[in-house]
């Protein structure tokens, strides 16, 4: 099992849920509201600019936990649809799953 998170633009969660509902045996997701900011390595910043970074910019944070299998279709479709190639896009990433169990299926201890 994996989990993956994104970050992204609020405008983007449509079309990605819309992605999603496409894909057969698709987990479900948890949305997040966030915000943040980030330096961008490798560019030459002013401080005017890097006064500017300080102001935090609305994102969602998508959270999904998916079997091995899944995980390059599930990633390919965020990127492809959160993805305009600008800066300010979001992140993605991945990380290992040790347990995972569904509340709903554990028996109730008294």
């Amino acid at each position: 099992m994996k989990e993956i998170k994104a970050i992204v633009r609020p405008a983007k969660l449509h079309k990605i849920r819309d992605a999603f509902r496409l894909l057969p045996g698709f987990p479900g997701m948890n949305i997040s509201n966030v915000e943040g900011c980030s330096a961008h390595s490798g560019i030459e910043q002013s401080d005017s600019l890097k006064n500017e970074l300080t102001d935090f910019t609305k994102k969602l944070r998508i959270e999904i936990i998916a079997p091995d299998e899944m995980l390059d279709e599930i990633l390919a479709i965020i990127h492809r649809t959160a993805h305009t190639g600008q800066t300010g896009d979001g992140v993605l990433w991945v990380t290992d799953v040790q347990t995972f169990t569904r509340l709903c299926t554990l028996p109730v201890q008294e």
